[in-house]
Order: C-alpha cells, then structure tokens, then sequence
C-alpha cells in the first residue's frame, strides 16, 4: 500500500491553518487508496506549447510553465522508463486544437484563441509531443479536445480492456487537465495516484491547493520515488496488451 507523504513535503501544507486540519481529522479525509494489482500510467499533455525549449527564457510559447514544468518533465521521464521496463501500459494525450478555432467550444470563451506556432494548434510544433516522454513502442498516444484525458476520447475503453484497476496521472497543468482527469478516474472507481514532483503547473498555488484536493478526497499523492518503488514490486505484466 502506497504511504503518506510526510507533512513537511506536502505542497499545500504552508497553507493550512490548525482550523484546517481539526476539519480534515474529523473528517477522515486522506485515507490512502494504496495501488492495485495493473496500474497504468496517463501522460496529460506532455508537450511543447506546455514547457517551450529548456533553459530559454522568452515569449515564445505563452501557456509554457518553464523551468517548473521541466523539472516535471525529467520525473516523468523516469518514471515512464520505470513503468515500460515492468510492461505497464502508457497512455499520452495530446491536446490539440483545429487551426482554424473550430473546435475550442466553450473554453474560447475563457481562454483567448492564439493563432501562433507555439501554441497548441494540431500541425504545429507547439503541439508535438516531447521526445523525453515519448511515445515508444506499445505506448498509445490520442487527442483530447477538452481538459479530462476521459472526456470524447478511447480511455476509459483501454482501461477496462487491459483490466486496469490502478491510474497514475502525470504532466500538466496540474490545475487543469491533470485535475479533471484525476476526478474523471476516481469517478469510475479506477485507484489513482498522483506523484506531486510529476505534475507542474504555471502558477504555485494552483499546484499545490489543486494537489491538496485531489489527495483530500480523490486520489494519493505521493513522489516519484515512491511511486517507481511500487512500481518495482509488481509483477512483471504482459507486454501491456488487453488480456
């Protein structure tokens, strides 16, 4: 069973009050889930237009979160590694939108259209994925029009045909997509697991209340470390294909 992280490392913890966690203990929020027996890992967007070149500070890509979201991407790489050398499946989204805005919905309602390059319109480089995730062999790799990596896509269908019973969510924006597919997860009864040093978003406090919530009542963070650790224990699965 996976363990809890120790309060000194939690994100949110600097912004909880005693009030906060007589509410919490009362509550019994945070019990751990702990891993099943055929985890699966779920990269959300994994690319260009979230993180832009490494080390280049410029306005180029204006959804990148930088350095915070390269420091993500190397956990994530790791893990990944760690996950195909034991055969477990990985899922890589991309979110990708028509050039042509003809399929933003809602969302240009909140979120200005950008007709740009290093953005993430499909056909441009902004879109690709980065070459330190993948995809490799075996990996699959689909497009989402909306934040949850379930929502109009095959996910829920891979899942069920590999007999998942376990869902690690990484990549970005930990607010965003990351958040919405993890209550996505949680609502089809799939365990979930969320490695805090594996996901990144663009603004701190974001990061940390949004990982605050989903460990609250939806999912275990937990870093990487331990992750790849229980990752290791597991049985050697098949080749990740349906059984």
């Amino acid at each position: 069973m996976s363990q809890p992280t120790s309060p000194a490392e939690l994100p949110w913890a600097r912004y909880l009050g005693e009030e906060d966690r007589a509410v919490l203990a009362r509550g019994r929020f945070a019990q751990r889930m702990g891993f099943g027996i055929r985890p699966a890992i779920v990269a959300i967007d994994c690319q260009r237009y979230m993180v832009g070149e490494r080390g280049v500070k410029d306005e180029r890509f204006p959804s990148s979160c930088g350095e915070i979201g390269w420091a993500a991407v190397d956990r994530i790489s790791q893990l990944l590694a760690a996950a195909r050398a034991v055969r477990v499946p990985v899922f890589l989204t991309r979110f990708a939108l028509d050039p042509t805005a003809a399929d933003i919905g809602v969302y240009g309602r909140k979120r200005a259209f950008l007709d740009r390059p290093d953005w993430c319109l499909e056909g441009t480089p902004g879109s690709e994925l980065l070459p330190e995730v993948g995809p490799e062999p075996g990996d699959i790799v689909f497009v989402k029009k909306k934040p949850s990596g379930f929502f109009g896509t095959p996910l829920l269908a891979y899942l069920v045909d590999r007999k998942i019973d376990t869902v690690i969510v990484v990549g970005g924006a930990t607010s965003n997509c990351v958040r919405a597919t993890v209550f996505d997860s949680s609502s089809y009864n799939f365990r979930t697991i969320v490695p805090s040093d594996a996901v990144f978003d663009r603004l701190p406090i974001s990061h940390a209340i949004s990982l605050f919530d989903m460990d609250r009542q939806f999912a275990d963070v937990m870093s990487t470390a331990d992750v790849i650790r229980q990752l290791q224990d597991l049985p050697r699965q098949t080749e990740g294909q349906p059984t």
